[in-house]
């Protein structure tokens, strides 16, 4: 009799350890909707554990004791895989702040070319323009002198009035005359000599004789260089 009391003991103590059990089984059930494989891993964990508590392996304290440490196992986990994942946001971000300002620095590199090309455009339309506006500045100079000997003091006022307004659309555009007279000094970087002649007296030697045409400048840079005959001794 008493034998057949302690099995009924034994047996209600193993009852209400399965329930435990399965009472954590069914919570693990409903929480494992979003993670299936994590599911799965406690569902085998929980499998074992009832098998040994069937076969007097484990008692109830241990089964508490491992379903706790387990909770705070998978709880580090997930832990870790958050701030793993935080850290990825952050390189993410920190990969488009870097394309952001290489874009950034390219944009303004591009800015800054094709601002260069285009003033460099706009000077090399300018200089082709000037260069092919000079002869007529040639043809006015040489006019002005030929009526300079005539008596048609009208004619020579209406073309010296043509010929102030023409210079003073040149200067404005940026075109300089480079003053040259006779007695100045060769300078080879200025001047370009197209002859040499003995020098009319002995300070002309080395200098310049005569100015045979106008040189101009275009802000710093000469356009044509003054053409000249230069002395010799």
């Amino acid at each position: 009799m008493s034998e057949e009391v302690n099995k009924s003991t034994t047996d209600n103590s193993s009852k209400s350890n399965y329930d435990l059990l399965l009472e954590e089984f069914e919570q693990y059930k409903i929480n494992a909707e979003d993670n299936r494989q994590d599911w799965v891993k406690r569902y085998a964990l929980l499998q074992e554990k009832y098998d040994k508590l069937k076969s007097k392996e484990l008692t109830k304290e241990e089964v508490v004791e491992e379903t706790f440490q387990e909770n705070q196992d998978a709880e580090a986990k997930k832990e870790a895989e958050e701030e793993k994942n935080e850290k990825s946001t952050e390189d993410l971000l920190q990969e488009e702040r870097d394309k952001f300002l290489r874009l950034f620095a390219e944009f303004e590199n591009y800015k800054k070319r094709t601002s260069k090309e285009r003033i460099d455009l706009f000077k090399t339309a300018s200089s082709e323009l000037m260069s092919a506006l000079l002869p007529v500045q040639d043809d006015f100079q040489r006019a002005l002198e030929q009526l300079k000997l005539s008596a048609d003091q009208e004619i020579l006022q209406g073309v010296e009035l043509i010929h102030n307004k023409f210079k003073e659309v040149l200067k404005a555009k940026g075109l300089v005359h480079i003053e040259v007279s006779a007695g100045d000094d060769f300078n080879a970087d200025i001047h370009e000599a197209i002859t040499q002649i003995p020098a009319p007296s002995p300070e002309l030697a080395g200098k310049i004789v005569d100015v045979v045409e106008q040189g101009y400048k275009l802000g710093e840079r000469i356009l044509r260089h003054p053409k000249v005959v230069v002395g010799k001794s």
